[in-house]
């Protein structure tokens, strides 16, 4: 309820009450609107020109800002990513996955995201999905969510692809009292705690289970939503054995690294000394650590 006041020698109750009567419109009290989450999406990039575009386009329609971390491609990636509307990131040469994902955290915490999402660059996650995989973040449900292509049966994953992950998430998940369907899946959330407390030196594709281990050792809250996934034949050339004995082979490093960090009390590293200025190219010419193009409104 509006109470009388005077300004000037005029009562403003009065004032509006007579503007009522004429115009039959009754004003509307301003209000502060309510806190808006940020939200960021991180996609690592390694010549992907033929997916980036309509990746991009997708995405930012569920997000605040779109940031592309290209990881020395040698292709049109970074010109294709920009002209979508991405801000783009690039390493000075091909690090691999895991170093790409972690200079995404670094962005999302500089820019003080409140959820960063993190999706492929090659096509194989669905943009559309978005609001499904960061809504347990947002709402402060859990700390991590990770998509699973497991929870609802997808029958277009190549079964060598689906006996490995199986082989990969039962060794992830032996002797801990929580289940992981699916602990590869790079389709994740990470709300404001994990944007702060996680963080990987593993450069390939075992930092998925680092970041896992290690919100499990944090105690931080995990969820899994469901998720489908697209496949293209073309889209990996690493040879998929040794690929899976090399994500095996980092399971049990940090399986043992956690047991080891647990029974010696040892901290674990601040994540915003992982990764360091030198290993990111300035763009344009610009002494800053990235380029900081907006994308357009």
């Amino acid at each position: 309820m509006i109470q009388n006041q005077t300004f000037i020698g005029v009562n403003l109750t009065d004032a509006m009450d007579a503007v009522i009567v004429q115009s039959g419109v009754v004003p509307q009290i301003i209000t502060k609107s309510p806190y808006k989450p940020k939200i960021i999406a991180g996609i690592p990039a390694y010549n992907e020109e033929q997916f980036i575009s309509e990746i991009v386009r997708k995405t930012s329609r569920f997000v605040d800002e779109v940031i592309v971390v290209d990881d020395g491609s040698t292709d049109r990636t970074v010109q294709v990513a920009e002209a979508a509307g991405a801000t783009v990131i690039r390493h000075k040469v091909n690090r691999g996955a895991g170093a790409a994902t972690e200079t995404c955290f670094k962005e999302a915490r500089k820019r003080g995201a409140d959820v960063l999402v993190t999706l492929d660059g090659d096509g194989q996650h669905n943009p559309d999905e978005i609001n499904d995989v960061a809504g347990p973040a947002l709402s402060g449900e859990a700390d991590l969510v990770i998509g699973s292509r497991f929870i609802e049966n997808h029958n277009n994953m190549p079964i060598y692809r689906r006996l490995g992950i199986n082989v990969i998430t039962w060794l992830c998940n032996f002797g801990s009292k929580e289940r992981i369907t699916d602990t590869q899946c790079c389709f994740r959330a990470y709300g404001k705690k994990a944007i702060h407390t996680l963080g990987s030196n593993e450069e390939g594709f075992g930092f998925s289970i680092d970041l896992l281990i290690q919100s499990r050792d944090k105690d931080l809250n995990i969820a899994e939503v469901p998720i489908s996934c697209i496949y293209h034949s073309d889209c990996h050339t690493e040879n998929p054995v040794t690929h899976g004995l090399g994500v095996a082979y980092s399971v049990l490093k940090f399986r043992l690294k956690s047991r080891w960090n647990a029974l010696t009390n040892t901290p674990s590293k601040k994540p915003d000394a992982i990764v360091s200025e030198s290993d990111v190219r300035p763009m344009n010419g610009s002494p800053a650590l990235a380029d900081r193009t907006a994308m357009p409104n």
